[in-house]
């Protein structure tokens, strides 16, 4: 049975520090042919309660996914985290330019900041509408 309302305060501190432990969050997307395509991304943080962020400096295969298809799903484990595995569904929301963008550009750790060199990121942010932590169902 799945229990109401999401809160991803709580995994703070587990995301911030996954890039540095060596186990960045992975995230899954899906292409329009219906091909999955999952990839680390290091940036990825708690933006708010409600919303994961991250910014794709690739403009790779993920936004690409993305721009025709809004569901993603993030998994995250690490065993020394205070939360040491998680997977969290939502939808994108992207932001290539104005205040959002700048917001979660300037949120991100600066090793990912500093790999965008010509400053084309896009901004994500991820609507989590469900999480499984470790069997937990959380849904909004």
């Amino acid at each position: 049975m799945a229990e109401k309302g999401i809160d991803l305060t709580k995994y703070t501190e587990s995301l911030a520090n996954s890039r540095e432990a060596g186990r960045p969050p992975i995230l899954a997307t899906v292409g329009e042919d219906g091909t999955p395509d999952i990839g680390a991304k290091g940036s990825i943080f708690v933006y708010d309660k409600d919303h994961l962020a991250y910014l794709e400096r690739t403009r790779g295969q993920h936004l690409a996914n993305v721009q025709k298809n809004k569901k993603v799903a993030v998994y995250f484990q690490n065993p020394q985290a205070p939360t040491p595995m998680v997977r969290f569904f939502g939808e994108v929301e992207l932001h290539e330019s104005g205040d959002k963008r700048e917001d979660i550009r300037n949120r991100t750790i600066p090793a990912e900041v500093a790999a965008d060199r010509d400053n084309k990121g896009v901004g994500v942010l991820i609507r989590v509408d469900k999480i499984n932590e470790r069997g937990t169902v959380y849904e909004r």
